[in-house]
């Protein structure tokens, strides 16, 4: 069962009444100019969808217990192709400077799995509040966690409020200033790069899952958060980039900014100085967090959007959202709250993953009878991983469970399409200077196919996909 991401109340109230402060004038939500798409070593335009993986339960011999090739499996069969996967410092470098061979190996182990199913991962360095010095969290080790004798509550109601203790907010402090714990954390990810750049089914690294830090006298939470990354995450990802790039030149570099920015408020992050970064930010509602229902009035998915699009545009990075999804998806309007996510990621984004996959209640994305939690099947649907192409327009409606993708093609290039299972299976035309190697996908199986382009391609191509 994976943790409840419970927002603090105080952090709920100041960011309820800040949203009602969001000017609703400005540019137009969704114009996606600017924001480049993230591509393959072939050029082609992708788009990831999937799930997060993540065992937050077990450590030590028991560590990533709960994430079996089920899992892997599962997700591809709905069409699914992309994973991050949580990996805990705390497990892979339990003693300083003493890393765990039989935790790369599990991690190793997933990889196969994913590779075996066509799943492309992302490695995320997870934190929550901080370590296993708060509380039994998990994410940067005890030896590597200095409060300077401040005090530290937990919250057992509110996980999330203990970030605000003093001992937590000083801890990450340390991490970014002290010099022999920057050593540490990018020795860290040298060696996990060193040990997973080879495998195939690593597409990038999330450089550390949501980065918090140290409030100031009179600071409040969003100054706080820009000031944070503006002068203490951005030079922690570039001292990690350039650890990363001494052993792997080729994987992208997923950074994020701290959880405010899901609040609809603007990052202080700067550049990264690498050619392979991609923006990871995550999208949670405090009201949602807190057990409350999608109000499709409130303006924040609006807010959300109109303010992430910042930073990928000026810095010219793709965006992928690296974590998203209600605690409770079967509240009245959650039918409404994934199309208009769905939608909303759809217009900036080159994927998504979702949190998470798993069996049970809460955010388990399927029961434990391995059918969907109410409305998150609404995740499932057809889209093209890879367009050889520039992609003009693409669409599904739910109700006729047609698709259509339009895009200016490459000579020659292939366009793969993932085709959920559906009862009554698919059919696939295309028109303009192209053709598909498969027309019709038989009931109850998943579609892989791809569209060739002719290699004198000039004219736009256009491919439906509608119900058997």
């Amino acid at each position: 069962m994976p943790k409840r991401r419970l927002r603090t109340a105080a952090f709920l109230a100041v960011t309820t009444v800040l949203a009602l402060l969001v000017p609703t004038t400005g540019a137009t939500a969704g114009t996606e100019g600017g924001i480049p798409r993230l591509t393959d070593d072939h050029g082609r335009a992708l788009t990831l969808r999937g799930w997060n993986l993540a065992d937050k339960e077990h450590r030590g011999e028991r560590a990533l217990e709960s994430i079996t090739e089920r899992s892997l499996r599962d997700m591809a069969a709905q069409g699914f192709d992309f994973a991050r996967l949580a990996v805990f410092w705390d497990d892979l470098e339990p003693r300083r400077g003493q890393y765990s061979e039989r935790y790369l190996r599990r991690i190793e182990r997933i990889l196969d799995w994913a590779h075996a199913h066509r799943v492309r991962v992302v490695i995320d360095a997870h934190q929550d509040v901080y370590g296993p010095a708060f509380g039994g969290h998990r994410g940067i080790p005890e030896w590597a966690t200095r409060t300077d004798g401040l005090s530290y509550r937990p919250h057992p109601d509110d996980w999330f409020a203990e970030y605000f203790e003093p001992a937590v907010q000083a801890a990450f402090e340390h991490l970014y200033e002290d010099p022999d714990l920057r050593r540490a954390q990018t020795r860290m990810w040298r060696t996990l790069a060193a040990r997973l750049a080879g495998h195939p089914a690593v597409f990038g690294y999330d450089l550390i899952n949501e980065p918090m830090g140290r409030m100031r006298p009179g600071e409040d939470l969003f100054a706080a958060a820009r000031r944070i990354e503006a002068t203490q995450v951005t030079p922690m990802y570039n001292r990690i980039a350039d650890a990363i790039r001494e052993v792997d030149r080729k994987h992208w570099l997923f950074v994020e900014p701290t959880p405010a920015a899901g609040e609809g408020r603007p990052t202080g992050l700067g550049r990264v100085d690498d050619p392979k970064v991609v923006y990871a930010p995550h999208f949670y509602n405090a009201v949602m967090e807190a057990g409350g229902d999608y109000d499709p009035a409130s303006g924040w998915l609006e807010a959300y959007e109109r303010e992430i699009v910042r930073y990928p545009r000026e810095h010219r990075v793709p965006v992928v959202v690296g974590e998203w999804g209600p605690r409770d998806s079967s509240l009245p309007n959650m039918r409404r709250f994934y199309e208009d996510a769905v939608a909303s990621i759809g217009r900036y984004a080159s994927g998504w993953a979702s949190w998470e996959w798993c069996y049970g209640g809460g955010y388990c994305a399927l029961q434990a009878d391995g059918r969907f939690q109410p409305n998150k099947e609404r995740t499932v649907r057809p889209y093209a991983p890879a367009v050889a192409g520039t992609p003009r327009t693409e669409a599904y409606d739910q109700g006729t469970h047609a698709y259509r993708l339009t895009y200016a093609p490459h000579p020659g290039g292939i366009t793969e399409l993932s085709l959920p299972p559906s009862p009554h299976g698919w059919r696939i035309t295309v028109d303009g200077p192209a053709w598909a190697a498969t027309r019709a996908v038989p009931p109850g199986e998943r579609g892989r196919v791809q569209v060739r382009a002719a290699r004198w391609a000039g004219a736009p191509v256009t491919v439906t996909v509608t119900g058997g």
